[in-house]
């Protein structure tokens, strides 16, 4: 089992450093990039498995962390999809959604270490 958690673990850092690293590369001209999509996805995929495989094993769960934590990834999620959309289609993505995408994913990074 611990396998499979660091496995998980690894790939949800990914996600968040695909998600703030397509924010820090595109942030003069912002947009959304297919990288932070697919971040966002991977973050809350491997997120909802980790809580799901520490809640099993009857580890101790910080459950309001982590609806918190939920909360800005299903909101990271639909700012993604919504700027990914828009850039796939050749219209502008505002600067708004674009930085709402990082900056929230960066909250959460900040929840995720800083939350005791």
């Amino acid at each position: 089992m611990k396998i499979a958690i660091d496995i998980l673990v690894f790939l949800h850092i990914l996600g968040a450093a695909a998600i703030v690293g397509g924010w820090f590369a595109t942030f003069k001209k912002p947009t959304v990039l297919p990288v932070q999509l697919y971040g966002a996805i991977a973050q809350l995929v491997t997120g909802l498995a980790l809580v799901g495989i520490l809640g099993a094993t009857h580890e101790p769960v910080n459950y309001v962390k982590i609806a918190v934590k939920l909360l800005i990834a299903v909101v990271v999620l639909v700012a993604a999809v919504i700027g990914y959309r828009k850039a796939a289609s050749g219209a502008a993505v505002s600067k708004g959604l674009a930085h709402a995408v990082g900056g929230m994913a960066l909250i959460n990074i900040a929840v995720a270490t800083l939350w005791n």
